[in-house]
C-alpha cells in the first residue's frame, strides 16, 4: 500500500479502538480497584487522590497501572522506531495485534475471578496486561497522528467540537469523527459495565481483544 495516499480505512479502526478504551476503561475503574489503565489523565489524578489518603484509591494499584501504560508506551514506540523503515502500517497491524494478545490474555486470566481485592496477584496481572495493551496502542497511534482520533483522550474532542462549531464561529471541522469519538468511548464504557454486571469480567475483556484483533487483521490485509 501507498503510504502517501489517503487512508480511508484508518479512521474506522481507531474508532473501533476508541470503544474499546471505553470497555477497558470500565474493567479498569469498575473491577479492578478504581484505576484507569487506558486513560492516564484520570490515572495520575486518582494517584494524587490516593497519597492525599482518599478512601477507595490504592497508591500501589494507580502506581502499578502508570508504570504499565509507561512499559506498553516503551514497548510501542520501540516497535515503531524499529519498522519505519518500511511500510508505515505494518507497525500499525503489529501494534494492534499485541494490544489484542494482551487483552484476550486478561480475559483468560480474568476467567473465574471472584473478589479481586482478596486476590492481589490475579488483580495486578490484570492491571498490567491491560495498562501494557494500553500503552502500546497509544505509542501507535499517536505516531499516525490521526486528527481527532487519539482513541482514549476526548477532553480537546470535544473542546473542538464546541470551541470550532458554528455558534462559536466556526465552520465545524471534523465534527463527525469527533461526535463519533465521543459516543463510541460512551458506549463502550455503557457495554462494559452491562457486561461486567450481567455476564463476568472476562467478557468485556474478551470482546475487547476481539475488535482489538479485527482491528489489526484489517490493518494488514490492506498493506495487501
Amino acid at each position: 500500500m501507498d503510504d502517501t495516499a489517503p487512508d480511508r480505512l484508518l479512521p474506522a479502526l481507531l474508532l473501533a479502538l476508541t470503544a474499546v478504551t471505553g470497555l477497558v476503561d470500565a474493567v479498569s475503574y469498575l473491577a479492578l480497584g478504581h484505576v484507569f489503565t487506558a486513560n492516564m489523565t484520570g490515572n495520575v489524578v486518582f494517584l494524587g487522590f490516593a497519597i492525599a489518603a482518599a478512601p477507595g484509591l490504592s497508591i500501589p494499584r494507580s502506581g502499578a497501572a502508570l508504570l504499565a501504560f509507561i512499559v506498553g508506551a516503551l514497548i510501542g514506540g520501540r516497535l515503531v522506531s524499529r519498522t519505519s523503515g518500511g511500510l508505515r502500517r505494518r507497525w500499525t497491524s503489529t501494534g494492534f495485534a499485541i494490544e489484542a494478545i494482551l487483552l484476550l490474555t486478561a480475559a483468560a486470566l480474568a476467567a473465574g475471578a471472584g473478589d479481586l481485592l482478596r486476590d492481589p496477584s490475579r488483580l495486578y496481572g490484570l492491571i498490567v496486561l491491560t495498562g501494557v495493551a494500553m500503552g502500546v496502542r497509544n505509542a501507535v497511534v499517536r505516531r499516525l497522528g490521526e486528527r481527532d482520533l487519539t482513541t482514549t483522550v476526548l477532553t480537546l474532542t470535544i473542546t473542538g467540537i464546541a470551541a470550532d462549531s458554528t455558534v462559536a464561529g466556526g465552520v465545524n471541522p471534523g465534527w463527525t469523527r469527533r461526535v463519533l469519538s465521543v459516543g463510541l468511548m460512551f458506549a463502550g464504557a455503557a457495554a462494559g459495565a452491562w457486561l461486567l454486571a450481567t455476564h463476568s469480567l472476562a467478557m468485556p475483556l474478551a470482546v475487547s481483544g476481539v475488535i482489538s484483533g479485527s482491528s489489526a487483521i484489517v490493518a494488514r490485509l490492506r498493506d495487501g
